[in-house]
């Protein structure tokens, strides 16, 4: 009986652990943080899984050629540019774990926000946001890198 009670207690959270055969993501954002805006502080992945490295999208359409001149209709471009890299990788916004946003304005942050709420709504990466003096071309005005963590094949 008691071997049985110890194989159970073994097995179970091992069982659990195998079903769904994907990765786990937990967000939180700890009480003694500040209230993010439009970010997760913590973001954990457990199990297996793959994990997905998205390299920084800038606003070009798919013939190589920028999408407009100011910040707001960038950021629309480089999401539309995220969306498409994720799906290829099969994954999707709510996957993403970790962003990175180079801006070379952060007054205009406002309007990056705004689209990246569109995107994310609730289920927010972990985050950060640098200015940054020029991007590879001076009329770019925003790049954003993203890690995304999704079951396994």
């Amino acid at each position: 009986m008691q071997t049985s009670i110890l194989a159970l207690m073994i097995l179970v959270p091992v069982l659990a652990m195998t079903q769904g055969g994907g990765s786990q993501i937990t967000r939180t954002n700890p009480p003694t943080l500040s209230t993010p805006t439009g970010y997760t502080h913590v973001v954990e992945v457990t199990g297996p899984g793959r994990t997905i490295y998205i390299a920084g999208q800038v606003a070009f359409d798919k013939d190589g050629k920028v999408v407009g001149s100011d910040m707001k209709t960038q950021a629309e471009q480089v999401f539309r540019n995220l969306e498409a890299a994720l799906a290829a990788a099969g994954a999707k916004f709510s996957d993403v774990v970790k962003m990175n946003t180079y801006v070379t304005d952060v007054s205009q942050v406002a309007a990056v926000r705004e689209v990246r709420s569109r995107y994310f709504g609730t289920t927010t990466p972990a985050s950060t946001l640098v200015q940054v003096a020029a991007l590879v071309r001076p009329e770019l005005l925003i790049e954003i890198e993203v890690v995304a963590a999704v079951p396994a094949r």
